[in-house]
């Protein structure tokens, strides 16, 4: 599973209602969650973004509430893969939960700005970035978390298995 997109950069502690401000926590639609996506800390990400964007922050990404809104939302707007230091664990497994991608590590964290373009290879935790013509590996996920990824999430690849189709 290959990902590329542009780089949206953010630092430490990007908390759940930075991702979903909470007075939208009424809103059950994902295509209205994403509209308001980092609004409070960045006003512009939704005009930025483009479908395949990649997301990379410092430590602690998703930190705070337990709510599966902030990952929903993040891609729903259209972010391919998140790439931090370090993740929140029940940040983490929300977002592995939907389908949405989270890779930990510094040396790309460190070597990447806003508008750099990334190319990662979820399979072998490739992560290069093109703009600056360096490359850095992750840890890669391992292949039943892959099914999960290539499922769309953990209900639609529970439905296959039961299903008897992965």
């Amino acid at each position: 599973m290959k990902l590329k997109g542009k780089v949206h950069k953010y630092g430490a502690n990007v908390d759940t209602d930075a991702i979903i401000p909470a007075r939208y926590l009424n809103v059950s639609e994902p295509e209205e969650l994403a509209q308001h996506c980092m609004e409070d800390i960045d006003s512009e990400f939704l005009a930025k973004v483009e479908p395949g964007d990649i997301i990379v922050a410092e430590t602690n990404f998703g930190c705070g509430s337990s709510r599966e809104h902030a990952p929903l939302a993040i891609k729903v707007a259209g972010i391919s893969c998140v790439i931090a230091r370090s993740f929140a664990r029940i940040f983490f497994r929300n977002a592995i939960n939907i389908g949405l991608p989270l890779l930990e590590c510094g040396e790309a964290v460190d070597s990447t700005e806003a508008g750099d373009i990334l190319e990662v290879d979820l399979t072998t935790g490739a992560i290069r970035n093109s703009t600056r013509d360096k490359t850095f590996t992750a840890e890669p996920y391992p292949d039943f978390m892959m099914g999960i990824m290539g499922a769309g999430g953990l209900v639609e690849y529970t439905k296959g298995k039961l299903a008897g189709g992965l």
